[in-house]
């Protein structure tokens, strides 16, 4: 036990034994030799304690926190739709699983969750991934529960979470393995003949012996034949099906071009005569898969942020099965099934409300900030909150048909869209490669006329030359990185073809509510004394109305008062006893029918109070003393936003649901024209806009917007885009999902599609450059297959550099990234 002393005259200060926190003195035992600061820090230091773990304890950096134990049963990890999700099937009995881990910090962690073999019989091994907070865990199932291992990991303080990814990690892993040792392969290949190589050239220089030359290039032949058997046997098979399916493809050349020069060198090799191009056909090998990697790694990283952000179901779901309450996978969820949700917990499935009345927060579905009432046979939906009362639901629709998992088939479908100048570039590509399969053909013939000992040499230097794999590759690389850099800054694209469109400065029209302004419930006005304030927060402090946020957010340093009873009425507001006084907090209402008097100098607040804020009354003892206005907050940044937009040539206008006088006040305020503030739309309203804008201005038309009176204009517009919050419709039908609050997401979308059409211009230039320079030289002689195959990677990895190095979308500072 640890003792500091703060004062000389003040008794010291108890730390937990633990955690090395402070213990409270109603806590103290003098009778035993340890103290804890909270039961969960003493469960834990007696499991390590009892299996001889003290020495974590000796970490100088290690749990500076009380252990927080969910204290659940974890029943569900021991079900079979669980098991079939998460759970690999290893040799001898054992099985296998990753799961989550909060709380993970530092290596006193690591050490402590690879000991769980130690504390749990039959755990074989446990290993964490520091980084990602992932512990991969392999245990006996005849010998313990997967249930029991999750219940040791809560009790040190790291409540566990099955890692959905797993399948798709494991299918990835053998995905990226197999093609790192193709190019590994490839690359070892390419710098062994490249030293036969180096072997000959100084040979030529030196005149080196005919036996050794003969002797370097059949070594050189037998090495490059594995390159062409197994790595670079992807371009071959990419030409048949080209063949095949009669479509032009950027492999057909690649293949002819690898196949002549190897055929070429092959038979040079065999008559000791001319030379033999091995060394530059295994460095394209390699250059090419490596481009290929390179592309395929950029894509998957827009694809993962898009997943990151729509995993907002439960894990796990709650049900009720003959009065007995117990917990199970969502994804085993049926419909009929009874759920019991809880005040502050999502709904893991669509269903019909069967017992209690509450309040949910739709945001994601309605873009509404403020939550609806619901009660007995109304639908809620998976995904969304409950805020204030228990609920009993009815299962109706879980797992792949919720609204959640449709919404997220549509993100992956409309992510396939490719943008027009990429479409464009894969046609170049196909007619390019149609035109240099006959220019070679041409070539051949014309030269087998005037010069038959050139002939086959300058049609495999164009060939090769020509290649329109920089061409080809690089555009859509380019779309690939910029998608992948935008995702890191919180803004997901479905298709290039925005970005392509955002490049231009046109109109955009953005919806007031949630997107201009906060979307979120703020104090905006306050009448009454001071000494209200910490009684009004001390009563709201166990509600998770969004009301209630609103008060703790704009007092968040204020000290709180002692509640010695309170009661939530669902629909009306607060009342409890808070320091002696006897409150009332709700709406007008509510608070009105057990009030004796409103005080005079309110009586005029009450009329004057802006119509377009949610009035909260509060009484005391009986008496109305102090009014509150909540409402929704211009965010901090659009002012700003606006003005950079502004000065970047965009036309801005604001089209809201909103009454008049409200979107005039919040136009002014940020300096739109007056013929620009809009309100007063319906959503039928607004698509009609939409719709005259691109009839009529012969601009690119962005709508911006969150809730589902936009999803029509949204999908409507040249561009659409759905904002942090968004509704389920508008972010179905949305181009752009910004996944940051604010407005300045979007001046930054606009200006990376700028710069990445800037890029994609810039790689078809020195492709097409190339190619006409590289042609050219080849059919006049003045290119061997040697120097072209030289030439012909290094401009592919040029281009490709050119792409995944330019400044797109600025990538994230390091606190962004922790936040």
């Amino acid at each position: 036990m640890s003792h500091v002393a703060i004062s000389a005259t003040v008794a010291t200060v108890v730390l937990c034994a633990h955690c090395g926190v402070p213990v409270p003195e109603g806590l103290l035992d003098d009778d035993v030799e340890h103290q804890f600061c909270c039961s969960g820090c003493q469960a834990a230091f007696g499991m390590l304690h009892a299996h001889g773990l003290d020495s974590y304890y000796g970490f100088a950096e290690r749990r500076e926190a009380p252990v927080r134990t969910s204290g659940r049963s974890f029943d569900e990890f021991d079900h079979p739709a669980f098991t079939n999700l998460y759970v690999t099937a290893i040799s001898n009995g054992l099985s296998r699983t990753e799961l989550y881990l909060e709380g993970i910090h530092c290596a006193s962690c690591v050490w402590l969750v690879e000991r769980i073999p130690l504390l749990v019989p039959g755990v074989l091994r446990a290993e964490l991934d520091v980084r990602r907070s992932l512990a991969v865990i392999e245990w006996d199932i005849a010998t313990v529960s997967l249930s029991r291992i999750a219940q040791s990991l809560d009790t040190l303080g790291y409540p566990p979470h099955p890692f959905r990814g797993v399948a798709r990690a494991d299918m990835r892993k053998r995905e990226d393995r197999a093609m790192l040792v193709r190019i590994g392969i490839a690359g070892a290949i390419a710098i062994n003949v490249m030293l036969a190589a180096l072997a000959l050239y100084a040979g030529e220089l030196n005149t080196m012996d005919a036996g050794f030359t003969r002797f370097f290039r059949w070594v050189s032949l037998a090495i490059t034949l594995p390159a062409f058997i197994w790595p670079g046997r992807v371009f071959f098979t990419g030409a048949w099906a080209s063949l095949r399916t009669r479509a032009l493809h950027m492999d057909l050349p690649i293949a002819i071009a690898l196949a002549a020069g190897f055929v070429r060198g092959a038979m040079n090799t065999i008559t000791d005569s001319g030379p033999i191009y091995f060394d530059g056909l295994a460095l394209l090998i390699f250059a090419l898969l490596v481009g290929r990697f390179l592309q395929q790694r950029g894509q998957r990283m827009a694809v993962d942020a898009t997943e990151e952000l729509h995993a907002i179901a439960p894990t796990t779901a709650r049900i009720i099965e003959h009065d007995v309450v117990r917990d199970i996978p969502s994804e085993a969820l049926l419909p009929g099934m009874l759920l019991d949700v809880r005040a502050g917990e999502s709904f893991p499935a669509d269903g019909v409300v069967m017992r209690g009345r509450s309040s949910v927060n739709a945001a994601l579905l309605t873009g509404e900030s403020r939550p609806a009432s619901v009660t007995v046979g109304q639908l809620v939906y998976a995904g969304t909150v409950n805020v204030e009362s228990p609920l009993r639901v009815q299962v109706e629709q879980a797992g792949e048909s919720s609204r959640i998992a449709k919404l997220m088939r549509q993100v992956e479908e409309s992510a396939t869209r490719r943008a027009p100048i990429v479409q464009m570039a894969n046609r170049m590509a196909g007619i390019f490669t149609a035109i240099v399969l006959v220019m070679a053909a041409t070539t051949f013939v014309i030269k087998s006329q005037l010069s038959p000992a050139h002939a086959l040499d300058d049609a495999i230097a164009l060939l090769i030359v020509t290649c329109p794999c920089a061409l080809a590759l690089a555009t859509p690389l380019a779309i690939s990185v910029a998608v992948a850099r935008a995702a890191r800054r919180g803004m997901l694209i479905k298709g290039g073809d925005a970005l392509e469109l955002l490049a231009t400065p046109g109109i955009v029209v953005l919806d007031k509510t949630g997107t201009i302004t906060e979307g979120r419930t703020a104090l905006t006005f306050w009448h009454g004394p001071d000494w209200v304030k910490p009684l009004v927060l001390a009563l709201e402090e166990g509600s998770s109305h969004p009301l209630a946020d609103g008060f703790r957010r704009a007092w968040p340093r204020l000290p709180t008062a002692t509640v010695s009873a309170s009661r939530h009425i669902a629909g009306g507001g607060l009342e409890g006893t808070v320091d002696g006084y006897v409150m009332r907090i709700g709406s007008p209402r509510f608070v009105r029918e057990s009030i004796l008097s409103v005080s005079e100098s309110l009586h005029s607040v009450i009329n004057d109070l802006d119509r377009t804020l949610t009035p909260v009354h509060i009484a005391i003892d009986g008496v109305v003393v102090a009014i509150a206005g909540l409402g929704d907050r211009v965010r901090d940044d659009a002012l700003d936003s606006l003005r950079q937009l502004r000065g970047r040539g965009w036309r801005t206008v604001m089209l809201s649901g909103d009454v008049q006088d409200v979107v005039a006040s919040v136009g002014r305020s940020l300096a739109f024209e007056a013929e620009d503030s809009i309100g007063a739309v319906s959503p039928e309203a607004k698509l009609a806009f939409i719709e005259q804008l691109k009839a009529t201005s012969g601009r690119t038309v962005v709508m911006v917007g969150d809730g589902v009176n936009d999803a029509a204009a949204i999908a409507a517009a040249h561009v659409g885009i759905g904002v942090h919050g968004g509704a389920e419709a508008c972010l179905a039908t949305a181009d752009i999902y910004l996944t940051r609050p604010g407005l300045n997401a979007l001046v930054e979308l606009t200006e990376g599609s700028r710069r990445t059409l800037c890029v994609i211009r810039r790689n078809i230039a020195v492709s097409i450059g190339y190619n006409l320079i590289g042609a050219s030289l080849a059919v006049f002689g003045l290119l061997t297959p040697l120097i072209a195959a030289i030439l012909m990677p290094t401009s592919s990895i040029t281009v490709v550099l050119g792409s995944w190095y330019s400044t797109t979308f600025v990538r994230p500072t390091t606190s962004e990234s922790r936040s």
